[in-house]
């Protein structure tokens, strides 16, 4: 009997687990890291009130509709510190520089009339008008940033505000993966009879790279059982293994064994299309995914089962992706065993499904915006509503 999808996925994600070790990296380095702990500020940004935008800055207590003519008194430019503002007098402020002593407004330069050494100003000035108060954006003791955050280009920003150059992080993940098939030969080399690219070897590097997670490439696995076994073997000092192919039911097949008589196998085939013969258990307590070997199949559950898990053991608050109702251009015929997930794309608010659905045709997952979910036993006609699954949502 095939498990559902949501069933392995909880199965699998019980054993996640985060590393729990950590380094101290520059926030340089940090783009795409996790956060090993909460980052809190230790001052105020900005650090005193300053000026919102060129002008003029003044004692609204002074100002009246009678009196608005003002001597300039001194000139503050950002990066200064300023003298109190003398009685009765203005003084010229830039952008971002502090507000001075005594002084509770900004007039904005457009809004005035230069008069010599004087300004003379509007009537209808505010107390607290174009300042930006201290504190504004972040508190000193703010909690800026939480632990298991995985950091983005914004986030690194916001650490060197409040002038933080060194984070703690979870270490870097090492995870293991390995080809198997006598058939496969590498970009680059002939291409004989019989034989196929391995796509799969680089899609995987592909998806690990782009989570900052360390690839040990154990490369291509001759189909034997004695190869299998040795080179898990070897992959099982990483934090997790991906194989790829030899996890049906051929001849030819010797993953599923081999991970059998080296460890445990927790679960094999799910009621998933493609991707049915995932498997996951582990070799020597090191977490271990057999995915299958059409590259579509390796595409997907990688996706689905493989990234939350490595998101999880990374430190990450790992949150199922968000999914949105939209209009089916196509049809389906039911399928009665297995939920299918069609790379679809999406024009407007309707979705158009790839002609050929084959788990073997990695083209229309170039060409796909995401994919469109159908439930076990549920046809498609066109003007149905249909889950939706951006990619910008899986990865």
């Amino acid at each position: 009997m095939l498990l559902p999808i949501n069933d392995a996925l909880t199965q699998i994600l019980a054993h996640a687990e985060n590393i729990n070790q950590y380094e101290s990296i520059s926030i340089e380095d940090a783009l795409g890291r996790t956060l090993g702990e909460d980052q809190i500020s230790s001052i105020n940004v900005p650090p005193a009130d300053n000026s919102a935008m060129d002008g003029y800055v003044i004692s609204t207590s002074e100002a009246s509709p009678d009196h608005r003519t003002f001597a300039v008194s001194q000139i503050i430019a950002a990066g200064s510190i300023p003298n109190p503002l003398e009685l009765n007098t203005a003084a010229r402020i830039f952008t971002g520089a502090e507000i001075p002593e005594n002084a509770d407004a900004v007039i904005m330069q457009e809004q005035c009339e230069v008069d010599g050494d004087k300004v003379i100003l509007p009537s209808d000035i505010k107390v607290g008008q174009n300042i930006r108060p201290k504190g504004q954006d972040i508190k000193a003791g703010d909690t800026i940033l939480k632990k298991g955050h995985c950091l983005q280009p914004q986030d690194i920003g916001l650490l060197a505000s409040i002038g933080i150059a060194t984070i703690s992080v979870y270490r870097q993940l090492k995870v293991a993966i390995l080809s198997t098939g006598d058939e496969l030969v590498e970009p680059g080399l002939p291409l004989t009879g019989g034989k196929i690219y391995n796509s799969n070897r680089y899609l995987l590097k592909s998806f690990l790279k782009k989570l900052h997670i360390e690839v040990m490439d154990i490369g291509v696995v001759e189909d034997t059982l004695t190869e299998t076994k040795f080179s898990l073997k070897k992959a099982a000092d990483a934090d997790c293994i991906i194989s790829t192919g030899g996890v049906s039911v051929g001849d030819e097949d010797h993953v599923k064994q081999a991970v059998t008589e080296l460890g445990a196998l927790d679960l094999w085939r799910i009621a998933l299309k493609p991707g049915k013969p995932l498997a996951f258990g582990n070799i020597k307590n090191t977490p271990f995914f057999g995915l299958p070997g059409n590259p579509v199949s390796t595409f997907l559950t990688f996706l689905l089962f493989v990234r939350p898990f490595l998101l999880i053991l990374q430190g990450q608050n790992y949150q199922p992706p968000l999914s949105q109702m939209l209009t089916a251009d196509f049809h389906t015929k039911a399928n009665p065993k297995r939920q299918e997930y069609l790379r679809v794309k999406q024009n407007a608010e309707k979705l158009a499904a790839f002609s050929n659905q084959s788990s073997g045709v990695l083209s229309s997952v170039t060409q796909a915006d995401g994919l469109a979910v159908i439930p076990i036993g549920a046809s498609i006609a066109p003007g149905d509503q249909v889950q939706y699954l951006p990619f910008s949502q899986l990865f």
